[in-house]
């Protein structure tokens, strides 16, 4: 199957050349993955689960492993705040979908979308006909969500008209698969994104042929829904929820093992590695509904911290994190850093480590007694080249909740430019005693 994420880094494509054939599903949506699927099935052996308990992922993103637990027979539920991801999740998990459906309804879009485009002069990746400048836009208040220069006018303009015939489908269940085709060939061939510690902006697309890179995707779903269609899987759930209020969705003592990875602490948005497709197809309207969103995230980053947060009181007289923030604001002091977000470093860190000690108590009341818990961990370095040991203060946390550290396993090493040294990523196992 064709890796369909050709802007990963080097180590990403090592992780993806390894996975096996008879899961392609993780590839309906390319999204940066923080763990690849055979961690996933690592632990779900090491942990003994058996067919019919329940896995949850509580910021499972675009679902590794909610598609893993349907795999393994297990009952397989998913969390997570960030809308485009949630989707992606959701689709990817509905196996129901009739493949000889979707292929017409598909075809059907694309064969409407190009005679439209004629129409206009537009015709695969021609330039415009003399005379017919006038391209569709975003509105003013969805352009302004975007990282500029994310898309060229002439691609949009074809992604919005072959987006109108696709909403033209809404009530039928090939309409998610085909908008997720369509997020996945915007941050593929059709923007001009690049991915990598960060998102960026790469080579401009003057004009890219849009329909068929939509179809060549919904040609991929089609050939997993082949596979997969007609066979026993078990349920799965996925819910658009803040990880810190999971009794919202989660019965008490009722999940029997959690795999997973939390956000890092870091200067990372984790909404500009979606906002393209989040933005172009509806899934923020403005930068109010965006706000509204990132509320209900972990803070993990200083571009998302809002006068009414209080997570830092969940690590209050926790000496080890309080140490930690100190010696981030004694380093900003001495290098005589005054920027706003660069004075908000240290309230971050408490934050980030408060959001996580609230998710911990709140999972605890899912969980059945000696329920194991593994969650992908890095170290990181963004705040002033102060080293965060995220795996062994989150450890540390787990213990004053209650929970047991079984160990801490070494994932995988990575190289930090800003300092110039390899950073450990790690899976932190807890196991909660009920």
């Amino acid at each position: 199957m064709t890796d369909i994420d050709t802007q990963m880094d080097f180590g990403q494509r090592q992780q993806n050349s390894i996975l096996p054939t008879d899961r392609p599903i993780h590839d309906w949506y390319r999204f940066v993955q923080s763990f690849p699927p055979h961690l996933v099935r690592k632990y779900i052996c090491e942990f003994g689960l058996k067919p019919g308990e329940v896995l949850l992922d509580p910021f499972c993103g675009t679902g590794t492993t909610v598609i893993e637990a349907k795999f393994h027979g297990l009952q397989g539920i998913g969390v997570e705040a960030n809308p485009f991801p949630h989707f992606a999740s959701a689709v990817k998990t509905n196996w129901c979908v009739n493949p000889a459906s979707l292929l017409q309804k598909a075809d059907e879009v694309s064969l409407v979308a190009g005679d439209v485009l004629s129409s206009q002069g537009i015709a695969g990746q021609a330039q415009l006909s003399p005379g017919n400048s006038h391209l569709r836009v975003l509105p003013e208040e969805i352009e302004r969500l975007l990282i500029k220069d994310s898309i060229c006018p002439l691609p949009l303009h074809k992604t919005l008209v072959l987006l109108d015939q696709i909403n033209k489908h809404k009530l039928n269940p090939e309409h998610k698969c085909m908008i997720l085709a369509l997020g996945d060939a915007l941050v593929g061939e059709i923007g001009n994104l690049k991915f990598g510690p960060e998102v960026g902006v790469g080579k401009k697309k003057g004009d890219v042929s849009v329909i068929s890179s939509w179809f060549s995707r919904v040609e991929r779903m089609v050939a997993d829904l082949r596979r997969v269609n007609g066979k026993i899987h078990s349920d799965s759930q996925i819910h658009l929820e803040d990880a810190r209020n999971l009794v919202h969705v989660l019965k008490p003592n009722s999940v029997d093992a959690v795999i997973t990875s939390p956000p890092y602490p870091n200067e990372k948005d984790y909404t500009r590695t979606t906002r393209l497709e989040s933005a172009v197809l509806g899934f923020y309207r403005d930068k109010s509904h965006l706000r509204q969103f990132k509320k209900t995230f972990v803070r993990s980053n200083t571009r998302g911290i809002y006068k009414m947060d209080d997570d830092d009181k969940w690590v209050s007289g926790n000496t080890e994190v309080e140490a930690l923030a100190n010696e981030i604001e004694t380093r900003r002091i001495k290098l005589g850093k005054t920027s706003g977000f660069e004075r908000m470093y240290a309230r971050a860190t408490l934050l980030y480590f408060g959001g996580m000690a609230r998710h911990l108590f709140q999972l605890s009341h899912a969980l059945k007694p000696n329920a194991r818990v593994a969650m992908v961990v890095g170290d990181q370095a963004s705040y002033l080249q102060v080293l965060i040991r995220t795996g062994k203060l989150l450890g540390n946390i787990g213990e004053r909740l209650g929970y047991k550290v079984e160990r801490i396993d070494l994932f995988r090493t990575r190289f930090a430019t800003a300092t110039r040294q390899n950073l450990r990523e790690e899976v932190v196992v807890l196991r909660w005693p009920g």
